[in-house]
């Protein structure tokens, strides 16, 4: 029995093996889905934006957010002359654009802001795993100039590190 079972079982083992994805393969589809600059109602996708990106997904009632937004603001403002786009996305999928772009200029936080369509956040959560959905873990990622994109990181960063972060690759 332990022979068959071992013969049948390595046919099936290694059909998944060869039906999963390569663990360096990165789906780009959420970086061509829309989104709406909150305070310019300016439309963007990822795909546009030039150069690095941080990308904070957040949530207005989280108090974590607010403190790790809190450094991302601290370190935008040590980045001087790089390129780098700093992106608060919000996993609330039905707040108004209006009460985000309230939300930010209340925090005074400078950056674009924007929430993220239920199409963007399934799309994130099936690159980035679950953790990317949940505000309090301060999950944040970074897009790099040539399209591909880091892994997800959470917890609070300091400013020095956002900074390092965004300025080595």
């Amino acid at each position: 029995m332990k022979l068959l079972t071992k013969v049948f079982l390595a046919p099936v083992f290694l059909l998944a093996l060869s039906l999963s994805a390569p663990a360096f393969a990165q789906d780009s589809t959420w970086q061509t889905l829309p989104l709406t600059d909150a305070r310019t109602g300016e439309t963007f996708t990822f795909a546009e934006l030039e150069g690095t990106v941080y990308v904070e997904p957040m949530a207005t009632w989280c108090s974590n957010c607010r403190t790790q937004l809190r450094n991302v603001q601290t370190a935008q403002t040590k980045i001087g002359e790089e390129e780098v786009t700093f992106v608060a996305l919000s996993v609330e999928t039905t707040l108004e654009p209006a009460a985000l772009a309230e939300y930010a200029d209340e925090q005074g936080f400078d950056f674009t802001f924007a929430v993220m369509t239920p199409e963007l956040l399934r799309a994130l959560a099936g690159e980035f795993g679950q953790s990317v959905t949940n505000p309090p873990a301060t999950p944040h990622f970074i897009r790099y100039p040539d399209g591909t994109w880091g892994e997800l990181m959470t917890g609070f960063s300091p400013p020095d590190a956002v900074l390092s972060a965004v300025t080595v690759q």
